[in-house]
């Protein structure tokens, strides 16, 4: 079929809220690893990975071989039975993740890894309250929905009790009107305020990302989940760290984003690149919090043995290919050019980010969003060959995600390619 008829089946069979990037979509038709290809054969160097999920490549030959090779032997099995693959997952899971998490639960997104995690953290407490943060961004249900503090995002009106939304750690427009450090975290301390005055005092959990990642790739202090999580651990909740944009070596140097800032959770969540783009979630626990999930409680899909051999498939990958180390390396490189083009554009008002999550809010005088611009910036980009993400609540966030797998001169050739982007659409803003 040719474009315009694709196009026209899209808008007819598929519900309006799939809206693509681009004012023409793209159709892509193959990808192999760090680039992608419409159905016109046009290449794209994929600095975006579909939403940070495909960390070690498109297509990997490794991954998806052995992907294959168990659809061969085994595809389906549901929980109401064990298989070899997702025992080894889980086996694997405890011993790379941070800390005491022992027990895991397997579902097939993200959203359906939260919902897990606050059926742990309300089972394990007898507390139904939820302390979430501002920009977060936790998935499609309903309750992930309400979780969310992200307006763009929450499609009905609240409906789900409990939940409270802190400040979060957004340095470049505090809250409060401070400049980190003579802050004093003061978006850390006021989650005390906030127990005593909007919860019971047993609040069930404290739900953040290391990095908020729908928000905009907002990055806190160093000292920052050390202070709020001892707040929260005071009042008898439990952690729970949403890693699905995070984890798999994502932030450099580390397997997990939390690593970074020295904080041990008590519940962790995982999906997007942990399986490089099969469907998948994951929820590990403590052994005490994870045996309070008893009863009937299942997920038909979750645990599948193809998927878990391609999560095992795609650690290996990681771990054998030392991403992480590469993703720390390439990282460093990456926001040295970045902050190049932040002293040239003035448009661009702050970087942030760690290893290979990286993000530049664009904005205009006295840090105005200025989503316009990203616009025009996306369709510059996108004619020259390079995909990138955008986010942030006001869409003036260019997030920028490649493949754990890039390398500099892919690094230089995507700069290159931003840099006359960031020009022209700079020149015709002083035109």
């Amino acid at each position: 079929m040719e474009k315009k008829e694709l196009y026209e089946k899209f808008k007819q069979y598929i519900v309006p809220c799939v809206a693509n990037y681009y004012q023409e979509p793209l159709i892509l038709d193959r990808g192999k690893g760090k680039y992608l290809y419409d159905i016109d054969g046009k290449e794209y160097l994929d600095f975006f990975g579909g939403i940070v999920t495909v960390s070690v490549g498109h297509c990997d030959e490794e991954i998806t071989s052995k992907t294959i090779d168990q659809m061969r032997k085994l595809q389906h099995t549901s929980t109401l039975y064990q298989n070899v693959q997702t025992i080894r997952l889980a086996e694997k899971l405890a011993r790379i993740t941070p800390g005491k998490l022992q027990k895991s639960f397997l579902t097939n997104s993200g959203t359906e890894a939260i919902e897990t995690a606050i059926l742990l953290a309300q089972l394990y407490t007898n507390s139904h309250e939820i302390i979430a943060l501002r920009h977060g961004y936790s998935g499609a249900s309903l309750l992930a929905m309400n979780l969310t503090a992200h307006g763009n995002y929450r499609l009905v009106e609240t409906l789900v009790p409990g939940i409270k939304h802190a400040h979060n750690a957004y340095c470049f427009r505090c809250a409060f009107g401070k400049e980190y450090p003579q802050c004093d975290l003061d978006c850390a301390r006021d989650v005390k305020e906030l127990i005593e005055t909007t919860t019971s005092r047993n609040p069930a959990a404290f739900l953040a990302e290391p990095i908020q990642g729908v928000g905009g790739f907002i990055t806190p202090p160093k000292e920052y989940f050390k202070e709020v999580v001892s707040i929260v651990k005071k009042y008898g909740g439990l952690f729970i760290c949403d890693e699905v944009q995070t984890g798999w070596g994502r932030t450099g140097g580390k397997m997990f984003g939390i690593e970074h800032w020295e904080v041990e959770p008590d519940i962790m969540v995982m999906a997007k690149g942990a399986a490089n783009g099969a469907p998948v979630g994951l929820t590990i626990a403590t052994p005490e919090v994870g045996n309070c999930l008893k009863g009937y409680h299942l997920s038909t899909f979750g645990g599948n043995p193809v998927t878990a051999a391609a999560i095992l498939a795609t650690i290996e990958a990681i771990e054998k290919r030392k991403l992480a180390e590469n993703a720390e390396k390439m990282g460093m490189y990456l926001r040295e050019r970045l902050n190049e083009l932040k002293e040239k554009y003035r448009v661009i008002g702050e970087v942030r980010g760690m290893g290979l999550i990286q993000g530049m809010e664009i904005v205009r005088a006295k840090k105005e969003p200025a989503p316009d611009i990203v616009a025009d910036i996306f369709e510059s980009t996108k004619e020259k060959g390079l995909l990138i993400g955008k986010g942030g609540l006001y869409g003036n966030v260019i997030r920028i995600t490649p493949p754990l797998t890039i390398e500099k001169n892919e690094i230089d050739h995507a700069i290159e390619i931003m840099d006359e982007c960031f020009r022209k659409v700079q020149v015709s803003q002083v035109v």
